[in-house]
């Protein structure tokens, strides 16, 4: 699998899309101002304890106060406080090591936060989800710092292994090496990309941390709550650090200084992979150069074909969100049961793809078509396992049910992403909408295909005169007609009828002028 990040910048705004062989899988949005993301620390001040909800509202400078459940206070919590409290003061006797820092007793698993809290304090807090419609920033005191190999997670001594490196022998030397390396009072949590990795470049990314975590003190000191204290790295840089592999063939920006700085990241974790990184200087749209425009008007309708002609009807509630799998109106001969497991195949791959790049979360309910096999419904459970593998987000997978449905809730950290597709119809004057027309010769193509192997090789197709000028604009031989007659093996003659609106067409059997139906 070949990764490549196309780097939009515009104004304030970057778009980012991260494509896997060519495929869009991710897009991400970065403003100017990117407050409040997942992973930034804030020096809050808690406002209100609820001891119905054994939680606190929290003051980060947010419109809305933040959320903070005991269950994310973090055992250290009193150790956190005291930390935050003699940082700001800057009466802190450890100084800048650390290690000598004098951790506090553990706070209880199923403690009540009011016997925990007192008096209000100002506390360091880690945005644990962004704002999301009217709720304010999800907080988390457990303290995370995450590099390239390792997470640093203060004030403990352990350290653990990701469960995604299965061999005991790797697990039980990288725990060796790291606990090695590292300082007093930093615990680490190894990371999958560690595995292989030897004692330098891990002993690099502990000095790394630890320094992050040393700076941190010093902007603590005269901090004033509501404040930011540590800001996550950019999209690009987080992105790169999560991602980066021996699979990562391009970076390509459209803006100097974003190319400049992934450069330089890059050079500096993994200097053998700097030469990726592009920067493209065309007046051509770098979206539009490298197929990413195309990708998003076809992937957030709320109809998301497939290449067989399936497709899928992809809706939202506020409570969960319902993926229906429909067969269209073409299908093998090869009987009921197997022309829904290859459907449903099919469809898995791109549910996997849908939820990564909508960034679906909560609960979502996929209605595959009905199968009656036990082992057919087992095929597509472990299809589906398998192709959200690569999806960060944490995820859980129920087998498909007695009803054909299949239920998976998935780790929803940032508000989920919606373009709308639809655009000014110009037959009407802007007072209906239409579906995208970027992709009605797609569309087309993928029907004259169709036609061509059902024995087809004759063809009138009847379009609006604007989509006619399109398909057979230029010279003859450079005409998309004649491309699709050459390519398909057919006869095609294009004509152009008043009646049909921008993106209706027909196609009809040339001898004997019947219409054909799809």
């Amino acid at each position: 699998m070949t990764k490549e990040l196309i780097i939009n910048a515009s104004g304030d705004t970057v778009e980012i899309a991260l494509l896997e062989d060519k495929k869009l899988v991710e897009l991400h949005y970065e403003q100017g101002k990117d407050d409040f993301a997942v992973g930034d620390l804030y020096l809050g001040k808690i406002k209100k304890l609820m001891p119905g909800l054994n939680a606190a509202f929290v003051d980060v400078g947010y419109e809305k106060d933040a959320f903070l459940h005991y269950t994310d206070l973090s055992p250290y919590f009193q150790s956190l406080v005291k930390f935050a409290k003699q940082s700001v003061d800057g009466n802190t006797s450890w100084g800048p090591d650390f290690s000598k820092f004098r951790v506090e007793p553990l706070i209880q698993k199923a403690g009540k936060i009011t016997e925990v809290v007192h008096q209000k304090p100002e506390i360091l807090v880690q945005i644990l989800k962004e704002p999301i419609s009217a709720k304010g920033p999800r907080l988390s005191c457990e303290i995370s710092l995450p590099g390239r190999f390792l997470v640093l997670t203060p004030f403990g001594d352990s350290v653990s292994v990701s469960r995604k490196i299965h061999s005991a022998e790797e697990r039980k030397r990288l725990q060796k090496i790291v606990e090695a390396v590292k300082p007093r009072n930093y615990g680490m949590i190894v990371r999958t990309a560690a595995e292989g990795k030897g004692t330098e470049e891990l002993h690099a990314d502990v000095e790394e941390l630890v320094k992050t975590w040393q700076n941190l003190q010093y902007t603590l000191k005269g901090a004033k709550a509501p404040q930011k204290v540590l800001g996550e790295q950019t999209k690009t840089t987080s992105i790169l650090r999560d991602l980066l592999n021996e699979s990562f063939q391009r970076v390509v920006a459209n803006d100097k200084k974003i190319a400049d700085s992934a450069r330089e990241y890059i050079a500096r974790i993994a200097p053998e992979k700097a030469d990726i990184v592009s920067y493209h200087s065309g007046n051509n749209n770098i979206f539009e150069q490298y197929g990413v425009a195309k990708q998003v008007k076809a992937a957030f309708g709320q109809t998301v074909n497939m290449g067989s002609g399936a497709y899928l009807i992809i809706q939202h509630t506020e409570a969960l969100h319902v993926i229906d799998v429909n067969s269209g109106t073409r299908s093998a001969d090869a009987g009921q049961e197997q022309n829904a497991l290859a459907t449903n195949l099919e469809a898995v791959a791109e549910i996997a793809r849908q939820m990564r790049l909508r960034d679906l979360g909560g609960i979502v309910i996929v209605d595959f078509i009905d199968m009656k096999l036990p082992e057919n419904k087992r095929q597509v459970l472990e299809a589906m396992e398998t192709a959200m593998k690569p999806d960060r987000a944490r995820h859980t997978i129920l087998p498909i049910s007695k009803f054909g449905l299949m239920q998976i809730t998935r780790q929803r950290l940032r508000p989920e992403l919606n373009i709308n597709t639809s655009e000014e119809c110009p037959t009407c004057k802007g007072t209906g909408k239409i579906g995208p027309t970027i992709l009605l010769s797609d569309n087309i193509e993928k029907d004259l295909s169709y036609l061509v192997d059902q024995g087809h090789r004759e063809l009138t197709l009847r379009v609006h005169p604007i989509v006619e000028a399109y398909l057979t604009k230029g010279w003859f031989w450079s005409s998309l007609r004649h491309k699709w007659s050459k390519q398909y093996k057919t006869r095609l003659k294009v004509l152009a009828d008043n009646s049909y609106p921008m993106t209706q067409y027909r196609f009809f059997d040339e001898k004997t002028d019947d219409s054909i139906n799809l």
